[in-house]
């Protein structure tokens, strides 16, 4: 079957540039919700159409992929959204609060859309997994790129395309990837005791998903952090003690650069190689059917 998700990806893209070039050139603002949603939702579309066609059973109906991307994304904006405005406060271990309430609130809204799947395998849980952490990207870019176009001067088109293409060149390396590797732990788990039970692997696939998600946001502090400690001159490290930043060098900066993105990559490399462990395991893996008397299967006929 020839693939979908090429022609998504160029097609997509193509009436980005339009819509942005139409806006730059007319000035026309109410254009502007179309730049937005288009540069968010092409990305993370894409690759859940490709994860959905690289691999699934029956069960994975176009219509449940949908459902996990939209519904799906959004009980994981708003539930991190709550929880982070609730629980989390400046702090060193900030970004690992941000790192556990969404990969949880990503988890839980998993579990919610995927309730009714009858038989569960390891590899239905990547894709559905992969198609929640996309749709959490897209709504969560949306968002940034709306921050960008609002500044103190107006409305700056520039920065809000600056960072569309930012997020999306990395969308492919964050929320979906993680999610993935969380639902197939999820499936892998639910396959084995006929019901979601949140066991060992899951939990360990939990905690380790929201590490990384934690070291990625954090990355560039850490950059600073390591650039300062190999090159910091005694006046610096003289304003950190008192708490202040003080300004890199040209030298720092480039460093702090090429730190930020070394670290990026590491990051993205290990939860490439965790997933394609995964996906191996789950080739092997005979499904399992539901048991009939499951609370998570109630309604489904």
């Amino acid at each position: 079957m020839k693939s979908t998700w090429p022609r998504v990806l160029i097609g997509g893209f193509g009436l980005w540039v339009l819509t942005v070039l139409v806006t730059a050139a007319t000035a026309n603002s109410t254009l502007v919700p179309t730049v937005v949603l288009l540069g968010s939702f092409l990305v993370p579309v894409t690759f859940a159409i490709w994860a959905y066609e690289h691999g699934r059973s029956g069960e994975i109906t176009v219509p449940l992929l949908f459902t996990s991307f939209v519904a799906g994304g959004v009980l994981g904006v708003l539930g991190a959204s709550v929880l982070e405005t609730w629980l989390l406060h400046p702090a060193w271990w900030l970004y690992l609060g941000v790192g556990l309430i969404e990969e949880a609130a990503k988890l839980v809204a998993l579990m919610i859309v995927a309730r009714r799947v009858r038989i569960r395998s390891s590899r239905d849980g990547l894709v559905l997994g992969a198609a929640v952490g996309f749709g959490f990207a897209a709504f969560e870019s949306a968002g940034y790129a709306l921050d960008a176009l609002l500044t103190a001067d107006g409305m700056s088109l520039r920065s809000m395309l600056e960072t569309e293409i930012v997020r999306g060149a990395l969308t492919p390396l964050g929320h979906g990837l993680w999610t993935a590797i969380l639902g197939g732990a999820l499936f892998g788990a639910a396959r084995r005791h006929g019901r979601w039970r949140l066991d060992a692997t899951v939990l360990l696939a939990y905690l380790g998903v929201a590490l990384l998600h934690a070291l990625w946001d954090s990355m560039h502090g850490i950059a600073i952090g390591l650039t300062l400690l190999l090159t910091g001159t005694p006046s610096q490290r003289g304003l950190m003690e008192r708490g202040h930043l003080p300004d890199a060098t040209a030298a720092q900066a480039h460093l702090i650069t090429v730190l930020n993105w070394t670290g990026l990559a590491a990051i993205s490399l290990l939860a490439l190689a965790w997933l394609r462990v995964l996906a191996r395991r789950s080739r092997a893996e005979p499904p399992v059917p539901a048991r009939p008397d499951h609370p998570w299967r109630a309604g489904h006929r």
